[in-house]
């Protein structure tokens, strides 16, 4: 069984720097593997230590993201691959995926699961998975808590939905997108750590992937960021007390009622 995980290298920082194109600025700044990323690799090595399968690691950034991905060889992936090139800068969600299911299909052509993080923290839009999906026409399952069993063609898991857990099967090829854990994620060995430095990554630019220039980068993307900014608070947070609750609810009608909240009645 051959398995893709996709991770993101994002900021390890809450001053977030902007490029003229309102883009993130990556270059420079100090970076950690994105949270639910950890999940993701987590979740293919409980599918490797149950089925021997082999754990392909990709990612799109600049050089410095390799340094997620030797993260992710020290802890039990096979192979790395480095998705870069400055045609692929300021790419939005819809060519980010676009960008990394034709590096899969490049050089992992048959493969039977992609795992993703649900979310990137710094953008949060939960769409490039689905996005992978839908390029690479195989379903998906978002949500993922668990996988709980996998043959040579279904993968069971859990799944949270708003009114609770639900379990399902899908065929394989598949896509899934998995949420954190709450158990502690694997800890690299001294070994792992070592034959991970030493490892060779393989860097997939746009003419090895054969990605058509305009569905790259800033010519692939169909939406921008066309403002960034911090919101202003524009409310006082009121301090905690310990009155009585019948105390603090006579003090904010008091409140309301000075603001004209109850003129209309």
């Amino acid at each position: 069984m051959k398995i893709a995980i996709c991770i993101k290298q994002v900021p390890d920082t809450t001053d977030i720097q902007w490029t003229e194109h309102n883009t993130i600025k990556r270059d420079g700044v100090e970076s950690i593997l994105n949270p639910y990323d950890v999940y993701a690799i987590e979740a293919g090595l409980k599918i490797k230590h149950e089925t021997d399968a082999e754990l392909s690691v990709f990612t799109m950034g600049p050089a410095q993201a390799e340094d997620i991905l030797r993260k992710a060889l020290a802890v039990g992936a096979d192979r790395a691959y480095l998705i870069s090139d400055r045609k692929f800068a300021a790419a939005d969600t819809y060519a980010t995926g676009s960008t990394i299911a034709a590096a899969i299909k490049k050089a992992l052509p048959d493969f039977d699961i992609i795992i993703c993080g649900q979310f990137a923290i710094d953008g949060d839009t939960a769409q490039t998975g689905p996005t992978i999906a839908n390029m690479l026409d195989i379903p998906q399952v978002t949500y993922v808590k668990d996988i709980e069993s996998v043959n040579e063609d279904i993968v069971t898991v859990t799944r949270e939905v708003e009114d609770g857990i639900e379990k399902l099967t899908a065929e394989l090829p598949v896509l899934l997108c998995v949420l954190k854990k709450d158990e502690d994620p694997t800890r690299a060995k001294i070994n792992g750590i070592i034959n991970a430095r030493n490892a060779e990554i393989q860097t997939l630019t746009l003419d090895d992937i054969g990605l058509p220039p305009e569905r790259a980068g800033l010519k692939g993307s169909p939406t921008y960021v066309s403002k960034a900014f911090r919101p202003v608070a524009k409310h006082r947070n009121l301090p905690p007390t310990e009155a009585s609750p019948e105390s603090q609810v006579l003090f904010l009608y008091n409140k309301l009622q000075e603001l004209g909240a109850f003129d209309n009645e």
